[in-house]
């Protein structure tokens, strides 16, 4: 059956380094879009750390979709919300109380801004803060709104002690949520129905494609469940193993241009 639908990671895989697209990848993506495959963004970001590289690809209207927040949110390009599943208040408190005994530090992302409970900002808390367009509001645990939809929370601390971290949440939290590490240097938490994969799931589903309708391309941990989804799974020359042991292809690194070399692969052909 033909791809219908390229569902597209953003860091590592469809940005260069520099957190440019190159225009060769621009052209291919823009000319799979023009032949009516559907090409969606899937990201750990929100829609505002995405709008400008939609608009980089053309990609515009409510019948467009990007998912956000590595599957918590579901929405169109316009910002309507389709799927959504996301962490309240007493998530929060939980897992900021569990920040506090593992002295680590501790972020939580709305659809409007970076909450923290930290007098000390993390550095990668500002990084954050920049890539995804949105500004931080620190506020004491107590003084945090109790009707907040947080699509996820995130552990920020150097690669080694999110290494050691990984290895220290108590099952009962690993129970109830998920933890996906989508960089080095951070530890993810969502709602346990959240991931690429459920969310590429479900947006298919609504659009009434099949598994043998999807490609799915990306690098990191946070991937792979929306590799394990899609018929044909890519992964970039630059993705970590795991993601290389689950993809029918691996492609070029995202400094080559891979995502055009895989789009030129499996779905132009068909277009022709």
């Amino acid at each position: 059956m033909s791809i219908k639908l390229v569902a597209i990671d953003l860091d590592g895989t469809l940005l260069t380094d520099n957190k440019t697209i190159t225009p060769a990848t621009v052209k291919v993506i823009q000319a799979a879009s023009q032949a009516g495959v559907k090409i969606v963004l899937c990201t750990g970001r929100p829609l505002t750390g995405v709008a400008e590289h939609l608009q980089t690809l053309g990609l515009l209207g409510d019948d467009q979709y990007v998912i956000t927040y590595n599957g918590a949110l579901v929405q169109t390009i316009n910002g309507r919300v389709l799927i959504r599943h996301t962490l309240n208040y007493d998530d929060y408190t939980d897992l900021e109380a569990l920040s506090r005994k593992l002295k680590s530090h501790f972020h939580v992302e709305t659809e409007n801004h970076i909450y923290t409970a930290n007098k000390n900002l993390s550095p990668y808390t500002i990084g954050e803060s920049f890539y995804v367009r949105m500004g931080i509001r620190y506020r004491d645990v107590s003084e945090m709104p109790h009707n907040l939809k947080i699509p996820k929370g995130m552990f920020i601390d150097p690669p080694e002690k999110i290494t050691a971290l990984r290895a220290q949440i108590p099952q009962a939290f690993l129970d109830k949520y998920y933890f996906v590490q989508s960089e080095p240097y951070f530890l993810e938490v969502l709602n346990k129905s959240a991931s690429k994969g459920n969310a590429l799931r479900d947006l298919a589903k609504r659009l009434n494609f099949k598994p043998e309708n999807l490609m799915a391309i990306g690098d990191q941990g946070n991937d792979l469940a929306m590799l394990r989804y899609a018929k044909t799974a890519v992964a970039m020359g630059n993705a970590i193993p795991e993601a290389k042991a689950l993809a029918t292809y691996v492609t070029a690194t995202n400094e080559q241009d891979g995502v055009a070399q895989a789009i030129q692969k499996f779905v132009l052909p068909q277009a022709n």
